[in-house]
């Protein structure tokens, strides 16, 4: 169709949908299991649009919501990227067979 697609609202609308799932199953989750606290970590911990979601949904659910700090929100993929590189420059590699 030859449309333009604008991509920063078509990443802010992906990023709502991902955002509302996961506070929704979360607080679901929370309530089936009846626990009143809940911990968000790793790389989506640092997304500030899940941050806010979450504690608005905790605050209206009665849930605490616990982030760790920023600096520890962090992805693992710039560690894993370089011990490959490090274990690569040695010699030590492997084919497409391995189970990672």
């Amino acid at each position: 169709k030859n449309e333009e697609i604008n991509v920063a609202d078509t990443a802010a609308s992906f990023q709502k949908a991902v955002v509302g799932v996961l506070v929704d199953n979360a607080i679901k989750a929370c309530k089936i299991k009846k626990v009143d606290k809940i911990a968000i970590a790793g790389g989506v911990a640092a997304n500030s649009a899940l941050r806010e979601a979450m504690i608005k949904a905790g605050e209206q659910n009665n849930i605490k919501v616990l982030f760790p700090p920023m600096i520890l929100c962090t992805d693992n993929a710039a560690m894993i990227g370089s011990a490959a590189y490090f274990e690569y420059l040695n010699g030590r590699t492997s084919d497409l067979t391995l189970n990672a």
